[in-house]
């Protein structure tokens, strides 16, 4: 039975070939599918198509590369909309700057439309996912630890001021897990659970790149961090007690 609503997905790449293919693939396992060239067609997209479930984003393109784009996105109105990011080059370095400017997951050319379709099913599915339940806190909308304040219905972090953080859907489902779990140790390989799934490669690396970008968010000291702590050979820890707050 087919659903009422199926997801919406943008593909942004500018070979013909694969936006067809994929377009065909995608429309046959029952999603909604809008394929454009570059990120000015991008835009208009978004504006005139929207909203998306996920966006499909190729790393070279003509004019803004995937990079730029991917970190517009992060700093505007679409910045909780799950990004699948897409290179013709696998080095480490270059999934790496993928994951750092917000991309929620990394395939490299060439791929197959199956194994695509699976990433993006488990990374629509992370990010509509919320951590296991821990007691009283998880019935409040609004989350506090020390300076800062989290409305978990909106996903914005709010600092002491009133002002909003933005934040990346794979930031808030890190925040979130710390949250979940505070002043508790947890091993990357916990987080990658909590935050990825057991699909999750287990690139141990994006954790840490994660972290150093959550700090950045909550303006934390890398080298003496009050929030978000490592300990060495174990993981890391949100020092901070959380509680619920009106």
């Amino acid at each position: 039975m087919t659903p009422k609503t199926s997801d919406h997905i943008l593909i942004v790449d500018d070979d013909r070939e694969i936006r067809e293919l994929l377009t065909t693939y995608l429309v046959k396992n029952g999603l909604r599918v809008v394929a454009v060239p570059t990120g000015r067609h991008m835009r208009a997209a978004l504006e005139e198509s929207g909203p998306f479930d996920l966006i499909i984003l190729d790393l070279m393109l003509p004019g803004e590369d995937g990079l730029t784009l991917c970190r517009d996105l992060r700093t505007g109105k679409y910045k909780a909309t799950p990004i699948l990011m897409l290179t013709a080059r696998s080095e480490e370095a270059d999934r790496i700057l993928g994951l750092e400017m917000g991309a929620d997951d990394y395939l490299a050319k060439p791929f197959s439309a199956r194994e695509l379709l699976a990433r993006l099913r488990a990374v629509m599915r992370r990010t509509r996912m919320l951590p296991p339940n821990m007691g009283t806190v998880e019935a409040s909308q609004k989350l506090g630890f020390g300076e800062w304040q989290v409305d978990t219905v909106a996903r914005h972090l709010i600092d002491d001021g009133g002002v909003m953080v933005a934040l990346s859907g794979a930031e808030y489902r890190l925040l979130r897990v710390f949250l979940d779990h505070p002043q508790k140790v947890l091993s990357r390989d916990q987080l990658l659970s909590l935050t990825q799934g057991r699909e999750a490669e287990l690139f141990e690396r994006s954790i840490d790149l994660l972290v150093s970008r959550l700090r950045q968010r909550l303006r934390d000291d890398a080298r003496e961090p009050r929030y978000i702590k490592t300990v060495r050979s174990e993981g890391y820890v949100l020092a901070s007690a959380v509680e619920a707050r009106d």
